[in-house]
């Protein structure tokens, strides 16, 4: 499998652990200013780009069915996903235990237990038998993947076929002066508020970092295409400062 540069971005330059440890460690110091942090730092348009995830998920599969929400954090996109889509289950899987017990305490509060599983799960090492899901979901968390085309071939074995991944992830503006205005925020004011907020000026730090290093874009849908995904397309959304990616599984396996 590939190497892509964005793989060995990680938050803590000094640590000897490896990325997906280290980024459990970021996310369970932060877990519990994640929310405001997103939001405030967002203006809530991450919000608008969540929906905008759903209405494809929607478009692929329906109202109803099982969903795997990958990197689900404080389970964001799986309650919005309770919310617009009345009949599905969704599984939210993540590493960072923080992350998760802020998620289940939402997830309680909502009364949505019923529909909404939180578990401890690797993106890497899915534990979840081949087909088990009529999509999934990845909302900011392709980049922090330790190995990019392992975590999306894990994610299309256990998609059926047929089915549908959507992954949101921060990109790069192209703009002349938007692209500068961009560059500016996630280098000078995200590290600040997020040290001011929540203590961890390393977490926003490695959120610049990473987001220059990933593939995103048109080479991204490459990396989906070499995986194995079909029909992959790429929707930019808000002057490019986010990226829709969604592919498919095959209904008929090698073919």
């Amino acid at each position: 499998m590939a190497n892509y540069s964005h793989d060995r971005i990680v938050p803590y330059k000094d640590s000897q652990l490896g990325k997906k440890e280290q980024v459990a460690e970021m996310f369970d110091k932060i877990a519990f200013r994640y929310d405001f942090l997103n939001r405030f730092l967002s203006g809530g348009i991450d919000i608008y780009w969540r929906r905008r995830a759903i209405r494809e998920v929607s478009a692929g599969i329906g109202s109803e069915g099982a969903i795997l929400d990958v990197a689900t954090g404080t389970a964001d996109m799986a309650i919005m996903m309770a919310r617009y889509l009345h009949a599905v289950r969704i599984t939210g899987v993540d590493i960072s235990n923080g992350m998760l017990e802020i998620g289940r305490q939402k997830v309680q509060r909502l009364q949505l237990g019923e529909r909404i599983d939180l578990q401890t799960g690797d993106s890497e090492s899915l534990q979840f038998a081949d087909g088990s899901f009529d999509a999934i979901t990845v909302a900011f968390g392709v980049r922090n993947f330790e190995n990019l085309e392992k975590g999306l071939k894990e994610m299309l074995r256990v998609l059926k076929p047929g089915g549908r991944l959507v992954v949101l992830e921060f990109s790069q503006p192209r703009t002349p002066g938007i692209r500068q205005f961009y560059d500016g925020y996630l280098r000078l004011v995200a590290p600040n508020v997020g040290k001011i907020v929540s203590s961890s000026r390393e977490a926003y730090q490695y959120l610049n970092d990473s987001v220059k290093a990933f593939p995103e874009g048109d080479a991204f849908i490459r990396i989906m295409d070499g995986c194995g995904f079909i029909n992959t397309r790429l929707r930019r959304l808000s002057l490019g400062i986010c990226s829709l990616y969604i592919g498919d599984k095959a209904k008929v396996q090698g073919n």
